[in-house]
């Protein structure tokens, strides 16, 4: 019997929130009844992981290095229980795709190191380039060696966290993507995004730090002007390979 794939969010912004949802339905070629999503900034329920065919754990406002007392409210609540739920896939090597702060927080939970003294990015499209041993990989076998994705993030790893795999990097941010164990994967970039995608969260987080204000404009021009297409053929083939069983 087909299991859904379990979508954690921590946007509190409902425009946001609702179309990161329906980013991850398009490029997933899931239906609605296939992805439930937890809007954790609204609460993080008890979950078992045996009810799903996969994890997956997007982006926000949220930033795993800030010190306790500046992390949101929110944050401050839902963290706990997905730092647990994260190690126990970590330990179990669930399947898992982690985005931006999905990348962060299982850098955390293994021990790696993030923060925003090195490696952040304007939002935009940057040139991610495979690694050697992400020939062999499932999910980047016979994809281009480099291609375009969306990123904009304060914090990144500083290195590869401990018994992870690198399986792409760029001039800005050498962790891009990760694997750990065969099954928990890691993206600093957005597999979700296109450029309609992009526009959104530029408006909606043009405030927030992640940019000059005052660039949201050019920024939302440039985004338009990217052909992103790999990122969400990631997506797709981490579904694929799920939704049937592990």
């Amino acid at each position: 019997m087909f299991k859904p794939f379990l979508l954690l969010q921590l946007r509190p912004e409902d425009a946001a929130s609702d179309d990161e949802y329906r980013a991850v339905l398009r490029a997933g070629g899931l239906a609605d009844g296939e992805l439930r999503r937890v809007r954790m900034d609204q609460g993080m329920p008890d979950l078992e992981l045996e009810d799903y065919s996969g994890v997956i754990v997007g982006g926000g406002p949220s930033n795993v290095s800030s010190p306790e007392d500046r992390k949101y409210d929110y944050q401050q609540r839902f963290e706990p229980g997905l730092r647990k739920l994260v190690g126990e896939i970590a330990a179990r090597d669930f399947p898992y795709l982690g985005a931006c702060y999905g990348l962060g927080i299982l850098a955390e939970v293994i021990g790696g190191k993030v923060s925003d003294a090195r490696y952040g990015e304007t939002a935009g499209a940057q040139t991610m380039v495979l690694t050697p041993e992400a020939e062999a990989d499932t999910l980047l076998d016979g994809l281009p060696h480099e291609f375009r994705a969306f990123v904009g993030h304060k914090e990144s790893c500083q290195e590869v966290p401990p018994n992870a795999v690198l399986l792409a990097g760029s001039n800005g941010c050498p962790v891009q993507m990760i694997r750990v164990g065969s099954n928990v994967y890691a993206t600093q970039f957005h597999p979700e995004l296109d450029s309609d995608g992009l526009a959104l969260r530029i408006e909606i987080y043009r405030d927030a730090g992640y940019f000059e204000s005052d660039r949201a404009a050019e920024l939302t021009a440039l985004g338009y002007q990217e052909t992103v297409t790999v990122p969400q053929e990631i997506l797709r083939r981490f579904v694929t390979r799920y939704r049937t069983g592990h």
